[in-house]
């Protein structure tokens, strides 16, 4: 069982900026592909970004591509998510996702809260 500890949400004015952080308990073939989510209040998960671990593979949603980065830092077992020039339409909470693979997600974090005002 992974455990995903995401974290890093908050509140932002639009066109601000913050960094979502996700660190998975340990490293198996099911956080080989590690993605983010969000839900805003009244709407379904939706799917925001995903990495390969190896780093060789990014996908974006075409509502956060050019504003939104997905990264891993190797040496701190952690996966990022830039969010620059923030929307009120970004707010939501934020779930980190691990699986073997894109879409096929197995792991959950618990969310993180991101709030924008206008």
């Amino acid at each position: 069982q992974v455990e995903l500890v995401d974290s890093g949400g908050g509140l932002a004015q639009a066109g601000g900026s913050l960094r979502l952080s996700c660190a998975p308990s340990e490293r198996t073939r099911s956080t080989d592909a590690m993605g983010w989510f969000r839900q805003a209040p009244g709407k379904g998960r939706e799917f925001v970004a995903t990495i390969r671990w190896s780093g060789t593979i990014t996908i974006y949603a075409d509502s956060v591509k050019g504003r939104f980065t997905i990264s891993i830092d190797n040496a701190k077992n952690e996966v990022y998510l830039q969010m620059n020039n923030l929307k009120p339409e970004d707010t939501a909470v934020y779930y980190c996702a691990s699986g073997p693979y894109h879409p096929q997600y197995v792991y959950w974090g618990q969310g993180t809260q991101v709030t924008v005002s206008s």
